[in-house]
């Protein structure tokens, strides 16, 4: 399957879970692929999976929240990669707690992460996408930022913001032959979810009409529909990808 080739993917939060489900889902497809993570060992470890498939991969070590850095690091990558095809905008945190006992710390964090940092590494890229007329940005939002979560009002509403951010962009791009999608993911085996109780996991299986957690699997391959040829057509869109727990 060559769905990809000649391509380069830019993956945010490729270190693990859903995030190193994409780019290797990526690199097989034949893409050659940009692996950024909060640590150096992560993104590594993903990018020397990724040359192990014959493609071409790069690790950095980047704080998405941080411009400077991710300004830096889009300069770098655009230099070492020759150009950016694919955005997929992952990278993600959770720091959940009741609104009352919130604090501003935990709220700033989350909303840093997953919404700042999409649009820093958005912006990072916008101008050489427009330059070459194409391409696609993915964002990995959330089924909570559709339905929200008692406990989760920083993660809610920074999944709900990313979603309001891909249809803005997506309205902003069109024209220049970039489109800009949202994956929502529901409950996907991931190292956030292994932690939770069987209490819990079983409240929240019968709210899956498929009966099961997801795969990062599911979301790689939606993930990989959209960043291909296939997908020209659709822009603006958010696919949940959840078992049909919030058809």
């Amino acid at each position: 399957m060559n769905h990809l080739g000649n391509q380069v993917a830019v993956v945010t939060g490729a270190g693990r879970g859903i995030g190193k489900a994409i780019a290797l889902k990526f690199a097989s497809a034949g893409a050659d692929v940009v692996c950024v993570s909060r640590t150096a060992e992560n993104s590594e470890k993903v990018a020397g999976e990724i040359r192990a498939l014959g493609r071409k991969a790069w690790a950095y070590a980047v704080d998405v929240a941080d411009g400077a850095g991710v300004a830096a690091a889009g300069e770098k990558i655009l230099a070492e990669a020759g150009k950016v095809d694919i955005l997929v905008n992952n990278a993600g945190v959770t720091k959940d707690g009741l609104l009352m006992r919130m604090s501003e710390a935990d709220w700033d964090a989350v909303l840093d992460t997953n919404l700042k940092g999409a649009f820093l590494f958005t912006k990072a890229f916008t101008r050489a996408l427009i330059k070459q007329r194409s391409g696609r940005i993915i964002n990995v939002a959330s089924v909570i930022g559709l339905i929200g979560n008692a406990g989760q009002a920083n993660y809610s509403a920074s999944k709900a913001g990313l979603i309001g951010f891909t249809k803005a962009t997506a309205r902003e791009l069109a024209s220049r032959g970039i489109t800009v999608n949202a994956l929502a993911p529901g409950f996907i085996e991931t190292d956030m979810t292994s932690a939770l109780t069987e209490e819990v996991r079983t409240g929240i299986l019968k709210q899956i009409p498929l009966g099961n957690f997801g795969q990062g699997d599911d979301i790689a391959n939606a993930a990989l529909f959209l960043a291909s040829a296939e997908a020209r057509y659709i822009t603006g869109q958010v696919l949940a990808v959840d078992g049909g727990m919030v058809m």
